[in-house]
């Protein structure tokens, strides 16, 4: 039996060895069509965002590589920090960063300058309500091309008002460092080592070397408003500030550099005349020691100029080394996955913010809006904020109504919803329409990025609005310290207090920007000037035209609203000239025996008042939709008007 089994497995052999290959075969086939899809989809990006303490990277390449990208700004963050002698910074409006994994990625997003792309391997775009920085992976040390704009960047929240040369400077100074995971340097001249950041131009030193100074008084009061930049050759003015605030940071005279830009700046006294009373010297002196200074570094110079291949180490070590401000180790990090169509959306959100990509992006973005499988809600805020720039109100309203149904917690739709009715009421000169959902949203913005002036600026606008002077002027001094340049704050600043009736710190502010150089600020403040007395006497300003609105919803809606006015306020109604007060309280309970009126009474350090409003349905409110007459114990922030020492009538209450 066993021989007979064994013959007939024999005849049996080759139909089993053909079975068996064809089976080999189809397994063969299949992990071929595996490594195929899998080769497919390791071509398609993965989209990840990393993000650190301060900073958030949207990035197509893997979570290590965004992870470096985090890391680097981190140290740049802290290096800045240390420059300005600061504990602390901040970044008055948010800073977005999208690292792109290849050139030809990068590239297709680029800006375009003379028909070209960009060379450096990274562009800084700035804008009113967030600013972006975009890299190229493909090159190491892709952030060095950002870094003079990220110190612009850092400067216009971190320092007061300065003259240019020492923006420019410090700015040049800064682009200077070197950073690695345990080790960074600073102090070169930025301009020795261009190398993948763009063309090659004249290093800083050789130009001092080779041209005749300026006076150190027309220096610093020089007027510059161009930017010193790698891609661009330099001027003696770019080197010269370069080399004096390389002279003062070696010297550790920023604090007296403090001092000097408060008597020019705010004291009105001669540059020659600051200069001895800040530094201690002669401007002649002053400009001798910059000099000096300058040739004592001589030997750095030479080295960078001995060796332009390697920006790392073949310069001598030019600058002054020190361990990383912050070892990457010790940098926490997070990683979330984001949708291609997410990214997609974010990408040409971005775009929006460059006149030769703009038309195309806008496409994109209607293209993934109108079809179900890749609709999102960035796409329609996206779309929404573009109808913004155009002051297309209604369509731009269509737009975030539809990104807030699809994501209710889009911090950014919200913010443009604000966005939109401020700006309305700016150009209409009208009241802001849906005044407590605006302070709402904007409070919900400010919860997500406590930093956002911006956002301060509108809900300072919205308080006043609202009959609120003295929360107007919390929130607009918080939007000053976050963004202390910003003169459309402080014009902004100086029409709360003339609503405030706080005469003094209105005029001391409108006759600082009436010298302001931008004219339309300028203009506006001698406006407000010429209208104080008639204010200051009247307590109110004659009644000017609004600007007609081409939208005829907007014209409809201005009908509607006169119409409201006409019907709840009489013409011959008196003017309530008593001060709007500011309070946060507990709410201790509420009467509604009569009506639509009602009682509040609440208490304020031990102390109790009652606060009435003839009508609650009218009453302006935050952070609820309706007024409730079971409210107890509860913390509240009001606005109101004082009757006697223990009452007073309501103007909008803010429930917490």
């Amino acid at each position: 039996m066993d021989v007979l089994a064994s013959k007939q497995r024999l005849r049996d052999l080759p139909s089993m060895l053909r079975s068996r290959f064809r089976s080999r075969k189809c397994v063969l086939a299949v992990l071929l069509c595996l490594a195929v899809i899998c080769q497919a989809r390791e071509a398609e990006p993965h989209w990840v965002r990393v993000s650190s303490a301060h900073f958030s990277v949207l990035t197509d390449s893997d979570e290590k590589n965004g992870r470096d990208v985090v890391v680097r700004f981190e140290q740049m963050r802290v290096v800045f920090a240390q420059l300005l002698l600061k504990n602390k910074l901040v970044s008055g409006e948010p800073l977005e960063i999208i690292a792109l994994r290849s050139d030809d990625e990068y590239i297709r997003h680029a800006p375009v300058v003379r028909g070209q792309p960009a060379a450096q391997p990274g562009f800084f775009l700035p804008g009113e309500d967030r600013a972006y920085i975009v890299l190229s992976l493909d090159r190491d040390d892709n952030w060095r091309a950002i870094s003079r704009d990220y110190a612009r960047f850092l400067l216009n929240y971190n320092y007061p008002p300065t003259q240019g040369w020492f923006d420019e400077g410090l700015a040049q100074y800064f682009s200077s460092v070197y950073l690695d995971d345990q080790n960074a340097r600073i102090g070169g001249d930025p301009d020795a080592h261009p190398g993948a950041l763009g063309a090659e131009v004249q290093p800083l030193a050789d130009l001092l070397n080779t041209s005749a100074w300026l006076r150190i008084s027309d220096l610093l009061s020089q007027h510059h408003e161009s930017t010193c930049n790698v891609a661009t050759p330099p001027t003696l003015f770019c080197a010269q500030s370069w080399i004096v605030v390389h002279y003062l940071i070696n010297q550790k005279k920023l604090p007296e550099t403090g001092t000097y830009f408060d008597l020019v700046e705010n004291q009105g006294m001669d540059t020659e005349s600051a200069i001895g009373k800040a530094y201690g010297m002669s401007a002649a002196q002053f400009e001798q020691a910059v000099k000096d200074h300058f040739r004592s570094l001589a030997p750095w110079w030479q080295g960078q100029s001995a060796d332009k291949r390697s920006p790392r180490n073949g310069a001598n070590g030019a600058g002054y080394s020190f361990p990383a401000p912050i070892p990457a180790g010790d940098i926490g990090t997070s990683t979330q996955p984001v949708l291609t169509a997410d990214a997609g959306a974010l990408l040409a959100e971005m775009e929006l913010r460059l006149p030769e990509h703009r038309e195309q992006a806008l496409k994109d973005l209607e293209s993934m809006a109108n079809q179900p499988v890749t609709e999102n809600a960035i796409a329609h805020r996206a779309i929404g904020w573009a109808h913004l720039q155009k002051r297309e109100f209604d369509a731009a309203a269509e737009d975030l109504a539809k990104d807030i149904e699809l994501d209710a917690h889009d911090v950014w739709g919200r913010y443009c919803l604000a966005l939109l009715k401020y700006q309305a009421s700016q150009l209409s000169g009208r009241p802001m329409q849906g005044l407590a959902n605006m302070i709402v949203d904007l409070r919900m913005v400010l919860d997500w990025d406590p930093e956002f002036a911006e956002a301060y600026n509108m809900l300072a606008m919205a308080r006043l609005a609202g009959g609120g002077t003295n929360s107007a002027i919390e929130a607009m001094r918080a939007a000053l310290e976050l963004s202390p340049r910003n003169e459309v704050y402080v014009l902004n600043m100086a029409q709360v207090y003339m609503a405030g009736r706080s005469w003094e710190a209105a005029t001391a502010l409108l006759e600082r920007l009436s010298q302001s150089s931008n004219s339309s600020i300028a203009q506006a403040a001698h406006k407000h000037l010429e209208e104080l007395p008639t204010l200051k006497k009247y307590g109110v300003l004659p009644q000017s035209a609004p600007e007609p609105q081409s939208s005829e919803s907007s014209v409809q809606a201005q009908a509607a609203d006169a119409d409201t006015e006409r019907a709840e306020s009489p013409s011959e109604a008196p003017v309530d000239h008593r001060p709007v007060r500011f309070l946060k309280a507990r709410l201790l309970a509420v009467d509604c025996s009569q009506s639509p009126a009602a009682i509040l009474s609440i208490s304020v350090s031990g102390k109790k008042l009652r606060l009435r409003t003839a009508d609650y349905h009218a009453l302006t409110l935050v952070g609820a939709d309706e007024f409730s007459c079971n409210w107890v114990d509860r913390p509240i922030s009001v606005n109101y008007k004082a009757g006697g020492k223990a009452d007073g009538d309501l103007v909008s209450l803010e429930v917490q």
